[in-house]
């Protein structure tokens, strides 16, 4: 048995030679550590002449982003092994494929996606994915529903929420989200130029009761098993291939929460777009385009969440008359609200997004912090009310039209 240990480039290599039907035997393997996020160790391993290729995933003990002050379960490698496994089972064409998974290195081996792009940096270069609005809306649509009460035998359900208990995981996102935006914290990473706004999410006690209201559900509304971190920095693309990676977040939580995530990202590259669009006319257009995709997605996901409904819902009672537009009237408003938490966060929290800090020109990265807090903020508000995604666009193209000062 295995002892966990971080692994070496070199040590990676021997390990993937070990996996049975990936590399013939005694073939040259190389390794490159390629990990940029805060939590794991990443291996590409290579075999030389055939172009096979994997992934190695390790998780650590602690948060990179802070150093071994700030430890963490291995267990999330289970996690997330389990999590893709439940997707691959529903939409196998939409997430790396598993080859193993090592529970005492806390490893997983998995379909090497170096082909594709992270969607993150696709859209900073203002590429467009014709696709992704299906994909991401019918991957939504499968793992939601058949992990919920709606379309999965309710005492499997229960059993499966229980292996989902992530408690680590969740509390970074019960903090890092719900909490320390809207407070003076110590975590909180605030431009000295857009002090101003962060000071005044402190004082707003009425946009407090919103996340409050947000943050509650978040902790109790177990309606599904999550993705839990389904931002663009986790979706792997090409324009007729999407892949959804690093489930470790996974748990059982409000549908909304992911589908907000990705309504949030794709807000906040439109946000940014007053640092990577070259003019006003471009701007217009990339912005368009943004906006049809929100728009898109959603109509994906209802129209296939309503299908499989009424194809696979397993409840009778949740078949009476009313009740699915019922439920997909609070969903939607379930997904304003989370969209709107997870825009103020990347502004004013710990971990911030490339769409806007990478913008160099410091006048464009401001007015992009701030309409993406205008518009966080505004979601936030009204997400109670909405009735349809169209209120949700309107909100983003109302606070784009606004004229905001600065403080340089």
């Amino acid at each position: 048995m295995s002892t966990y240990h971080p692994l070496s480039e070199a040590q990676a290599i021997e390990y993937a030679r070990r996996i049975p039907n990936l590399f013939q035997p005694g073939s040259e393997l190389t390794s490159n550590e390629i990990g940029d996020g805060n939590l794991n160790l990443v291996f590409r391993i290579s075999e030389k002449g055939t172009g096979q290729s994997i992934i190695l995933k390790q998780a650590l003990p602690y948060a990179k982003v802070v150093g071994e002050s700030w430890p963490l379960t291995l267990d999330r490698a289970r996690i997330e092994s389990e999590a893709l496994l439940i997707e691959e089972g529903l939409v196998p064409d939409l997430v790396p494929h598993v080859y193993a998974y090592d529970a005492d290195l806390a490893l997983t081996v998995m379909e090497d996606l170096s082909d594709h792009v992270i969607m993150r940096r696709g859209l900073i270069e203002r590429n467009q994915y014709p696709l992704f609005a299906e994909h991401i809306g019918r991957f939504l649509a499968h793992t939601l529903f058949f992990t919920s009460d709606l379309g999965k035998n309710q005492q499997e359900k229960k059993i499966q929420q229980g292996r989902f208990i992530n408690p680590e995981l969740c509390k970074i996102t019960e903090d890092l989200i719900f909490d320390d935006p809207y407070r003076d914290a110590d975590t909180n990473s605030i431009e000295p130029h857009i002090r101003d706004a962060a000071e005044q999410l402190w004082a707003d006690s009425e946009l407090h009761l919103e996340v409050a209201i947000l943050r509650q559900k978040f902790l109790t509304n177990a309606q599904a098993l999550l993705h839990g971190d389904l931002h663009t920095g986790s979706i792997f693309i090409k324009p007729d291939s999407t892949k959804v990676i690093d489930p470790e977040f996974a748990y059982y939580g409000p549908m909304g929460f992911d589908i907000g995530a990705v309504l949030a990202n794709l807000i906040l590259n439109y946000a940014g777009q007053e640092g990577w669009s070259q003019d006003q006319e471009s701007r217009k257009a990339y912005r368009a385009y943004l906006l049809q995709t929100v728009k898109d997605v959603w109509t994906h996901f209802e129209a296939n969440f309503r299908a499989l409904w009424n194809e696979h819902g397993v409840d009778r009672v949740f078949r009476t008359p009313g009740y699915q537009d019922h439920f997909v009237q609070q969903l939607l408003q379930d997904t304003v609200g989370f969209t709107g938490a997870k825009m103020v966060r990347r502004i004013v929290g710990l971990a911030h997004v490339a769409d806007i800090d990478k913008i160099e020109d410091s006048v464009a990265r401001e007015r992009a912090q701030r309409l993406a807090l205008a518009i966080g903020t505004s979601l936030i508000r009204t997400h109670r009310q909405v009735s349809s995604l169209d209120e949700l666009l309107a909100i983003v193209t109302q606070e784009s039209t606004v004229e905001r000062g600065f403080v340089l």
